[in-house]
């Protein structure tokens, strides 16, 4: 029998790249090995989710899988996050030589998938997305009748009503979506942070917190360890 392959999961705290952890996880050819999260060094948090540090640890420990940070600033520009992923990849193939690949939660954005598979291309890694392609609205059924739960921690305000920010990512709040929303959020209509699912050994107990606008656009709620 072949070796399995070595996968490193870019990781940010939502749903899709829970999901996809779950399905590599099904496949006998992969090896998930670690997660890789970008954090935006002042505040301490995931880049574009806000999902706190202390949350992020406690996800990965509830995955059973080590954590590699690639920081980076507040006022990132393409150049600081390919330095900051460049660091962050070394850290991992000097940790798992036979390691090669990232995976990625990707949808259906073709010029996002586009971009990474030019940039990890030339610095000698190839990918992976699972997901990409899928019904995004079955694709969101299947997650939560697989047992996945999440809530809305950040709505771009100019695609969605912040007032959707806090709420559970469940049946209902599928329901409730305007037409032009999609199911998952993938075009930025929204971000989620994941508290329990069959990806984690066990739930996270998370305390909602205040919500907040940010640069006039973006409503994040924040999630709290209980």
């Amino acid at each position: 029998m072949s070796r399995r392959k070595q996968v490193l999961l870019a990781w940010s705290g939502g749903k899709d790249a829970a999901w996809t952890l779950h399905v590599l996880r099904q496949r006998e050819d992969v090896e998930v090995v670690a997660l890789l999260t970008t954090i935006t060094q002042e505040y301490q948090r995931v880049s574009m989710q806000g999902i706190r540090r202390d949350v992020l640890h406690a996800q990965a420990k509830a995955t059973g899988l080590p954590l590699i940070e690639a920081m980076i600033p507040r006022e990132c520009d393409n150049a600081h996050y390919e330095a900051a992923m460049t660091k962050a990849l070394q850290e991992a193939g000097s940790r798992w030589p036979e390691l090669h690949t990232t995976a990625f939660g990707d949808l259906f954005l073709e010029d996002i998938r586009a971009y990474r598979e030019q940039r990890l291309t030339a610095a000698g890694w190839d990918i992976m997305t699972p997901l990409f392609g899928a019904d995004t609205a079955q694709l969101a059924r299947d997650m939560l009748a697989g047992g996945l739960r999440a809530a809305l921690c950040c709505v771009d305000a100019r695609q969605l009503d912040g007032r959707y920010s806090g709420r559970d990512f469940d049946a209902d709040l599928l329901r409730e979506l305007p037409p032009h929303c999609d199911p998952c959020g993938e075009n930025g209509e929204f971000h989620t942070c994941v508290h329990a699912g069959p990806m984690f050994s066990h739930p996270l107990a998370l305390v909602r917190g205040e919500t907040v606008l940010r640069d006039e656009r973006f409503v994040y709620t924040d999630f709290a360890l209980q």
